[in-house]
């Protein structure tokens, strides 16, 4: 039996987002563009565009969300040793276009490429617009990792990050939590579950849950 899945074409307004699927996990509705207004609109709500460069936009809203509460960062042993042997240095919105371009392109396991130049081009005019920013990592003044995502009133909602030297995503991360726990934005919303980033204490919430911490 064919599952109807709505089309933004025919639309303004994205679907609730308790309308997602349960298989595959949270896909919302497709269709519609990348403009500035339609990913904040979306940022706001919970759901985030996700697709390979060959399929149509599609937009997603698991029914449990990946976060971190920013003053809750777990900094093992081993990292507190690397940070304060190797004193990295944290750059925002240096080179944002840089750090997409680093994303895209790392190796993954998953096959397929979601961040093409279509979604760079997307970002690129968020960022510019005041919506998104960047974290550059450097070591012994060398790129270590950096990683980028989207502000909202309430939360921060990462995207993707990269390593090009050892614990480069990690320093990254721990100096995004730093920031974001200095002005009062608790919440890095990290989408899917990810072993890396459990390991440093995100945890899977409800998304009703995640949309009243959005909200």
């Amino acid at each position: 039996m064919p599952i109807y899945l709505p089309d933004l074409a025919h639309c303004h307004d994205f679907p609730a987002v308790a309308q997602a699927m349960n298989e595959p996990d949270g896909l919302l509705c497709m269709g519609g563009d990348l403009s500035v207004s339609r990913l904040t609109q979306a940022y706001q709500q919970g759901i985030f565009p996700w697709y390979n460069e060959d399929e149509p936009i599609l937009w997603w809203s698991p029914a449990h969300r990946m976060v971190l509460p920013a003053s809750e960062i777990h900094i093992s042993r081993s990292l507190t040793k690397a940070i304060r042997k190797n004193r990295p240095q944290f750059f925002f919105n240096r080179h944002f276009d840089q750090v997409i371009r680093h994303c895209a392109y790392i190796v993954r396991k998953q096959p397929g490429r979601w961040i093409h130049d279509e979604m760079i081009a997307a970002y690129v005019d968020l960022f510019k617009a005041g919506h998104a920013f960047s974290i550059e990592v450097e070591v012994n003044g060398h790129l270590a990792g950096g990683l980028y995502g989207v502000k909202t009133q309430h939360m921060y909602c990462g995207e993707s990050m990269f390593s090009t030297q050892t614990n480069g995503s990690k320093y990254a991360l721990v100096g995004l939590c730093a920031y974001l726990d200095s002005i009062g934005l608790n919440i890095l919303d990290c989408q899917i579950y990810n072993p890396h980033l459990a390991s440093m204490g995100a945890k899977l919430i409800p998304r009703k849950q995640f949309i009243d911490l959005l909200k």
